[in-house]
Parts: structure tokens; sequence; C-alpha cells
């Protein structure tokens, strides 16, 4: 049985090509298709702790019309420097 590489990801072939070189093509199909079978249909989500906390800080200004990101919106950054506290919020031009 021939796996279709044109559905797979790239990360998927490789690890199709790995098995083929390691242990043939025949064993390779067979655990690979084992393999895929296994693996979850749906990616899964990986929540960031320090965006969710900016979030629910600015979801108070939603429904303010006076309270503008701008269109390019702002990168905040970790303060740098010796007892340097905080965050820094630059504006991206």
């Amino acid at each position: 049985m021939t796996i279709d590489q044109s559905t797979l990801t790239k990360g998927q072939i490789r690890k199709l090509n790995a098995l083929r070189k390691s242990v043939g093509d025949d064993i390779a199909e067979n655990a690979f298709s084992k393999w895929m079978k296994i693996q979850s249909k749906t990616p899964k989500e990986v929540s960031d702790p320090v965006a969710d906390t900016l979030v629910a800080a600015l979801n108070q200004f939603s429904g303010d019309k006076t309270f503008r990101l701008g269109t390019k919106g702002y990168v905040v950054k970790r303060s740098k420097g010796k007892g340097a506290t905080g965050f820094v919020a630059q504006k991206v031009t």
C-alpha cells in the first residue's frame, strides 16, 4: 500500500522518509499508517498566559470609542537595563 504524499505535511514526509531508510519500505508504510491513526485530528491550541492577561486588561476599553490602538498596533517588551522592572510599549510604525 502506497501513501499519498501530496496530502502530508513537511514533517510527516520527513518522518515517512526516515522510517523508510531505517526499516525498509513495507514496514515503514505500515508503521507510518498506524502512527497517523493515533495522531489527533484537531490541532492543539496553546494558550499564552501573558497574552491572556494583556487581553483581559485591555478588554475594559472594548466599548470606548476614544481608545485607539492604530492600524499597526504596539509591541510590548520587558524593560531592559540594571534594576529595570515592568514593560515598555512601542508603537509600530
